[in-house]
């Protein structure tokens, strides 16, 4: 599985650079283990989480608490039926929404 994310801060008009943000995997207990902790880089962008986990349930914490006031963490969780394709989970972050979307 390749896995990569990408954070825009909207208020600011650009990437959000050395953001926490933690990787955890599901099991079929539901319990969430964590799997990897990186910051983003320069560009707001996380491209290599160190590890290559399978198929599965998976989620994304972003430690926004220095760039909104209302949301301190995002979780973004998500699912993966096909580990062979690339999965992007960028994360567009306002003071008062955010969203995210499945890119390429």
């Amino acid at each position: 599985m390749s896995l990569s994310t990408h954070v825009l801060d909207a208020a600011r008009g650009r990437p959000a650079a050395d953001l926490a943000v933690r990787l955890d995997e599901r099991d079929a207990a539901g319990t969430w283990t964590p799997l990897a902790e990186r910051r983003t880089d320069a560009d707001g962008r996380i491209r290599d989480w160190g590890r290559t986990p399978g198929a599965g349930t998976f989620r994304l914490t972003f430690d926004t608490a220095g760039l909104s006031d209302f949301y301190p963490e995002v979780t973004v969780a998500f699912r993966i039926t096909d580990p062979g394709q690339h999965h992007h989970v960028p994360l567009l972050l306002s003071p008062f929404a955010y969203s995210t979307y499945r890119g390429s």
